[in-house]
């Protein structure tokens, strides 16, 4: 090795070091992950598609999840048929090439006279993440676990379990995100709170961190790094845990579209600090409200909700996809291109 080449590996080797140092950063984990060297990269995003008068319905429609295997779409609604206030839906599909079917009511397992909001269906299928304002909780409003032996049956959910009054507070949480790091053997849950004392204004995002499932979540941390001074809300994350999809609002973040717009974020690690979000652009981002983003498993689809023109209801689900340009796929996209 050349002394140039020594000098700019060692370089960046402290450059990493210094960005997973535990003292600076409250997600650093005790392994140290390392930067993969074979980072997906994609395409631009499509323009989105309203996903149709089958799923939506003249009420409003939001807060999307989608299942691994990509068959079951959870979502709220406020329509005529469920518990009351807002309820949980899923709309079911044979395989991915076929269309999405009417959309059922989770049931009263799931669903209450109050309102019951923003589902996060876990990667193994066994977990429903959610938050709901109904009585007997810490706040206003608190995250809750569902779990099911079945992951294939989604009415087979038992009771919703409160998270606890660590995590939840007086304030209101809500949009529960969950993600498995692997890498620095912990659960990770991201969640939002309004008006804590700690935030930067309205809505932001928090994080708890557990070893694993028997343990509770701890008191959330402000993720100072992706909240802006007005409203951040639902969020996305790849199953790397290196790209993070946000709902939030305009104010005070150059390059807004609308009222609330979807950003993006990434890391090279997951004990890294998140980068400023980015805009995804007009193609995806309306002038109206565009919200609460929801990401396939292998990262192809991007599922949200808008109040744009044109929808059937109040706010209508869409989605947008895109194709990844290098990675395990890379060798099929380009023999199809030519």
């Amino acid at each position: 090795m050349s002394p140039l080449s020594k000098t700019t590996t060692m370089a960046m080797l402290a450059a990493l070091a210094a960005a997973c140092d535990p003292a600076t950063h409250p997600l650093a984990g005790p392994d140290g992950d390392v930067v993969a060297d074979d980072q997906p990269q994609w395409s631009a995003w499509t323009t989105p598609v309203n996903l149709g008068p089958v799923v939506n319905s003249t009420s409003n429609d939001q807060h999307p999840s989608i299942s691994k295997d990509g068959l079951s779409l959870y979502f709220v609604s406020n329509r005529p048929g469920g518990y009351g206030g807002n309820d949980i839906w899923v709309t079911q599909r044979a395989s991915v090439d076929d269309p999405w079917g009417t959309p059922q009511n989770l049931g009263a397992a799931i669903n209450t006279e109050f309102n019951d909001f923003a589902p996060d269906l876990t990667i193994d299928g066994h977990h429903l993440y959610m938050n709901s304002d109904r009585p007997g909780g810490c706040g206003s409003s608190d995250l809750y676990v569902a779990r099911r032996v079945d992951k294939r049956d989604d009415f087979a959910w038992g009771p919703p379990e409160n998270l606890g009054c660590d995590v939840n507070t007086i304030y209101s949480e809500a949009g529960p995100l969950f993600f498995d790091d692997e890498a620095n053997h912990r659960q990770v849950l991201y969640f939002t709170s309004l008006n804590r004392p700690d935030g930067l204004g309205d809505f932001d995002v928090y994080v708890s961190t557990r070893a694993n499932d028997e343990d509770p979540w701890g008191p959330g941390t402000n993720v100072p790094e992706l909240n802006g001074p007005y409203r951040d809300t639902r969020t996305a994350i790849s199953r790397d845990g290196l790209e993070l999809f946000l709902s939030s609002d305009v104010t005070g973040r150059p390059g807004g579209i609308g009222g609330q717009d979807l950003w993006v974020s990434t890391r090279a690690t997951t004990s890294d600090l998140w980068s400023t979000p980015a805009n995804l652009g007009p193609t995806v981002n309306s002038t109206a409200f565009d919200g609460a983003p929801a990401l396939s498993f292998d990262g192809t689809t991007l599922y949200f909700f808008s109040a744009r023109p044109g929808g059937i209801g109040q706010n209508d689900l869409y989605m947008t996809t895109r194709t990844r340009l290098r990675g395990p796929d890379a060798v099929a996209v380009r023999v199809a291109r030519h």
